[in-house]
């Protein structure tokens, strides 16, 4: 790959990671950069996961001193939520490209309907009892999540959090960093098989990866400058037109 299109990899993945400070959704940038850079879509699935997985390492390792009492729960879901983005990573990859083809548009759509209801589905801070029956359930639910993860990825964040608050008796900043730690589980047990399994293109890889935590560094300094509803309806409009760009592409 020129260094023109690595460059443009690395700009996108420091935007994508901006995005995420702000408003979530990061992946519908990086992910469309890939396809524009000429990457095949089931690879660029995966090096999209790849490049994003060390931010997403280094905000869980940010956020540990906010897991409290927890820590221990966080890391059993996500050690249960790795093995589901395992199999995701697996399906990916054992499936034909076609099928990932004919189903990248509905998914691009359906990360970006849930960047678009993204206040609705984010929790209140919770108060009251434990609900230890529940946690049974949220760990079969995080695992439904991590399948599709490993898979595609985007959005997971936001309905990892969404399911989180179904423990009950949490603030927001111990469920943004429960979060953290099972995504960050997730996304590096998928980019560990696709990386033994070969199906990364590492140089973009690393280079979207320097400019993911570039971004990163600095979304937090943005942040205090935009409108998150602004940003949120600018990456929601990217997401409906790559959507229809890729049904009409690939059908």
């Amino acid at each position: 790959m020129d260094p023109v299109r690595l460059a443009l990899l690395g700009l996108a993945a420091a935007v994508a990671a901006i995005i995420n400070s702000i408003a979530g959704g990061g992946s519908l940038v990086s992910f469309p950069a890939l396809l524009a850079a000429g990457v095949p879509p089931v690879l660029a699935s995966a090096t999209n996961t790849a490049a994003l997985t060390p931010g997403g390492i280094a905000s869980a390792i940010a956020y540990r001193s906010e897991l409290g009492p927890r820590a221990r729960l966080s890391f059993a879901l996500a050690a249960v939520s790795s093995l589901g983005g395992v199999a995701g990573a697996v399906l990916l990859l054992s499936a034909p490209p076609r099928a990932f083809e004919l189903v990248v548009p509905w998914l691009v759509l359906a990360a970006t309907l849930l960047l678009l209801f993204q206040e609705r589905l984010t929790p209140k801070e919770t108060s009251g009892a434990e609900r230890p029956r529940t946690k049974l359930l949220v760990a079969l639910g995080l695992t439904s999540i991590a399948v599709y993860g490993g898979y595609f990825g985007a959005g997971i964040g936001m309905l990892t959090l969404a399911l989180l608050a179904a423990l009950g008796s949490a603030s927001l900043h111990r469920m943004n960093a429960m979060k953290s730690v099972i995504v960050a589980s997730i996304n590096g047990a998928a980019t560990l098989y696709f990386l033994a399994m070969g199906r990364v293109e590492l140089v973009p890889a690393l280079v979207m990866a320097a400019g993911a935590i570039a971004g990163g560094y600095t979304g937090a300094a943005v942040a205090r400058r935009v409108n998150p509803r602004r940003v949120r309806w600018v990456v929601v409009a990217i997401g409906v037109g790559l959507s229809g760009l890729l049904a009409v592409r690939y059908y």
